[in-house]
């Protein structure tokens, strides 16, 4: 059986742009301008100050980091 790996954050991108309404350039500006420097400090801000569930804001945050 073959080990199972993560999903491409990017993967969750349809349906972040789907539930939230904004497209993903967007919020990954607002990753990008916010002064956070952690990634679970970022994962925190989207979900408290923008609504995000856990999974969506952990994917941006993710991909954002590989840009």
């Amino acid at each position: 059986m073959a080990a199972a790996t993560a999903p491409n954050p990017a993967g969750y991108f349809p349906s972040i742009e789907k539930k939230y309404g904004r497209p993903i350039a967007e919020w990954l500006e607002l990753i990008e301008a916010s002064p956070l420097v952690k990634h679970m400090e970022l994962v925190k801000w989207l979900k408290t100050e923008h609504g995000l569930g856990h999974g969506h804001a952990n994917a941006l945050v993710a991909y954002s980091r590989n840009l």
